[in-house]
């Protein structure tokens, strides 16, 4: 079996091994960034390119040092790389310094040191639920990349580890980047403005009033070079189903969407339908995006007829506060030219429709689309929705005619974020939570709501 470890060797010669403890592998710290109150990562077992994403950028309150903990292997050296590129970079390079220990008790050395106050995680999510608790438990925050947790077993365990963080006062949060996509953005203020959008339909089974579907590709451009992926990440027992992964941004954006700053329960969750199906991987393809020539022995339960098969995809209708609402995702394997990861949305109000489209019409960026449906003249509506869009926290956004019933909301670059460039966002925000020492009171019933919401699916689907 050929691996991208060998072709990583190199970078072993920059950073520690084994128990001969941690060595700094770049960059200089800087003395005078040191105080009681400054923030200090702790990079665990980063097998996803989103850890590197966080250290896109530098934080004026975070250290420079960051502390790595991982198990040998070439995940972690790509982590390393991909942090270098940053610090190397022409234009705005950060200056992380990463201190690395590869020992075998590379997570109970993590919790022995405390080297830093806040915990990272982004990698292989079947230990995801463990990490999270222990490190809650040994009183360290947590910023966590989706999913915090992949099979409904796990589900106490994180609204125990919930609850020991705020018995501790520290923070447990997860990273919801499309919170900062401003097209969702959009969509979430006009469905608050009565004059334009009534209110929110009901729906229906058949018809929700709600409906968010992601499109995702297995090999894609990251930072500017091709991603390759880890060979457990084809492995749902390690990834987890599509039905629990990239979902957990959609129940999120729902939730936050339909109702801003609410306290939501599990009580306000019924699940009505799930379904799951596989997306089948050739050898050639596994190889084109892994480095791996053989589909590796913990995937053989997952091969048939010489593919892989992949459950990366999964539908879920359900109801939250009596709305219906639907959630879908699908993985393929490349991206058409010129495309990349796809994200389409609709909400039906009682008097438009609010659509995100992002196919090649809108040249594969998001898109949105307000639909009179209602039968006002188009006159009056473009009126009305000018006028609520001139005092929104926008400015030069533009409504534009595409048919007798359809308006588009032509966005200003300047307020065009790239899904890379929302992680530092994500981060900020988290370091201002961290600054005031609580999340808002809706965040955490929130995040518990969610991971009930794709967990049940799941449980359903199966």
């Amino acid at each position: 079996m050929k691996k991208l470890f060998l072709l990583l060797l190199p970078a072993l010669i920059i950073t520690s091994c084994g128990s001969g403890g941690p060595k700094q592998q770049s960059g200089k710290s800087d003395a005078s960034m040191e105080n009681a109150n400054q923030v200090k990562l702790i990079t665990v077992d980063p097998g996803h390119f989103h850890a590197a994403l966080v250290q896109k950028i530098m934080y004026d309150q975070v250290s420079p040092d960051v502390h790595v903990y991982a198990p040998e292997g070439p995940d972690y050296l790509q982590h390393l790389d991909r942090i270098k590129s940053y610090n190397s970079r022409p234009a705005s390079p950060t200056s992380w310094n990463e201190i690395v220990y590869t020992g075998s008790d590379f997570f109970e050395k993590m919790l022995a040191d405390k080297a830093g106050n806040v915990v990272i995680l982004s990698g292989n999510n079947r230990k995801k639920a463990e990490y999270i608790t222990k490190s809650i438990n040994a009183g360290l925050n947590v910023l966590a990349d989706k999913p915090m947790i992949i099979t409904p077993e796990d589900f106490p365990a994180l609204k125990a580890a919930f609850a020991t963080a705020k018995e501790k006062g520290i923070l447990l949060y997860d990273i919801m980047t499309e919170r900062y996509e401003v097209t969702t953005i959009l969509q979430k203020l006009l469905s608050q403005k009565a004059e334009v959008f009534g209110t929110l339909m009901t729906g229906s089974k058949e018809d929700p009033a709600v409906t968010k579907v992601s499109v995702h590709h297995f090999s894609k451009i990251v930072s500017g070079s091709p991603v390759l992926r880890p060979a457990w990440f084809f492995d749902v027992e390690q990834q987890g189903e599509g039905i629990v992964d990239v979902t957990t941004h959609l129940v999120d954006l729902i939730q936050w969407e339909c109702f801003p700053e609410q306290i939501l329960s599990i009580d306000d969750i019924t699940m009505v339908a799930a379904k799951r199906w596989p997306t089948l991987i050739s050898q050639e393809e596994f190889k084109g995006v892994t480095g791996f020539d053989n589909f590796p022995d913990y995937l053989q339960k997952d091969v048939k007829d010489g593919k892989l098969n992949v459950f990366s995809n999964g539908e879920m209708v359900y109801q939250i506060k009596g709305i219906f609402a639907k959630v879908s995702v699908e993985w393929k394997y490349q991206a058409p030219p010129g495309g990349g990861d796809t994200h389409y949305s609709i909400m039906h109000g009682t008097k438009c429709d609010l659509i995100i489209k992002q196919g090649a019409e809108e040249k594969f960026l998001p898109t949105l689309y307000v639909e009179n449906i209602k039968g006002i003249t188009m006159n009056d509506f473009t009126t009305k929705l000018k006028e609520v869009i001139g005092v929104l926290p926008y400015d030069s956004i533009q409504v534009e005619s595409v048919n007798k019933n359809m308006l588009k909301i032509s966005i200003p670059k300047k307020y065009r974020v790239t899904h890379e460039d929302h992680f530092g966002q994500v981060t900020a925000k988290f370091l201002e939570y961290l600054k005031d020492g609580k999340l808002p009171e809706w965040e955490v019933p929130g995040m518990i709501t969610k991971y009930y919401t794709t967990t049940s699916a799941l449980k359903k689907a199966r």
